[in-house]
């Protein structure tokens, strides 16, 4: 039986690609902050403690799965995040990057050697479409996402001689109440005030109408099922349309698409 990690596996994409590996015949190591406080179990889930925005809790995690070989690891569990960059408290921003980035590097670091032993390994990093398609006021998160696929593009060429396959899923919208737990930076005398609003607004109007985790989660399976990984996954948002128009039409031209769907002006008049 092949043994995969899912982080952030009590909710949203994280449970939904739990559920679809358990039914595949996989055994899943689900990871949460608190794992004894999970409220709906899903049978057949091994949930352990981890807070990837504590080192000590990393540490702890990686020496209690010791010698259990991993053949896929799926770097699911994030937070999402928006604000002017001007009102972003590095705090926030250095706390984000941690919980998104840092921790999933450090959980891939772990599994890697075993992996790389073994001849054979998967390891899928779940993204975001903004990481290719950049969204004002969201800045921070789409830089966490960009940087994660940063890292598996490049690992990909290290890592493929060895039998290890790395890639990343970028979901579109999803509809996964990600809207309600979004932390917002934004004060009430804020310039930017009126812009974040109607962004912001449009933003969550799109995620209710997006896909479902369980959309997601045929996604990953797919990755985790292929024989040869692809680079990139794109799913929802009418993705392959979008990539394309990506491929075919200058840069400029795709902001101001993007501009007018969100309703920013192209120029804010100065008083």
């Amino acid at each position: 039986m092949n043994t995969a990690i899912v982080t952030g596996a009590t909710s949203g994409i994280g449970e939904a690609i739990a559920e679809t590996l358990i039914a595949r015949g996989f055994r899943v190591i689900g990871t949460s902050r608190n794992s004894s406080a999970v409220v709906d179990p899903i049978p057949g889930v091994d949930y352990r403690d981890l807070d990837l925005t504590d080192p000590a809790s990393i540490r702890a995690f990686v020496n209690g799965i010791g010698d259990t070989p991993i053949d896929v690891l799926i770097n699911n569990a994030g937070e999402s995040q928006c604000g002017p960059i001007e009102e972003l408290p590095i705090e926030a921003i250095t706390r984000l990057f941690q919980l998104n980035v840092f921790g999933a590097i450090e959980l891939t670091q772990a599994v890697l050697p075993a992996m790389r032993e073994r001849g054979r390994g998967r390891i899928i990093n779940i993204g975001s479409m903004l990481a290719s398609f950049p969204l004002a006021y969201r800045s921070s998160y789409a830089a966490t996402k960009a940087a994660i696929k940063g890292f598996a593009t490049a690992a990909r060429f290290e890592l493929e001689p060895y039998g290890i396959d790395i890639t990343t899923v970028e979901p579109g919208s999803i509809a996964t109440g990600l809207s309600a737990r979004r932390t917002k930076y934004c004060g009430p005398h804020s310039p930017y005030l009126r812009d974040f609003t109607t962004v912001i607004a449009r933003l969550d109007g799109k995620e209710a109408q997006g896909i479902s985790a369980e959309t997601v989660a045929k996604t990953v399976l797919r990755a985790v099922e292929d024989k040869k990984t692809l680079p990139i996954y794109a799913v929802g948002s009418n993705a392959p349309a979008v990539f394309l128009a990506q491929r075919l039409l200058p840069r400029t031209v795709l902001e101001k698409f993007t501009a007018r769907a969100y309703g920013l002006p192209s120029k804010r008049a100065v008083n």
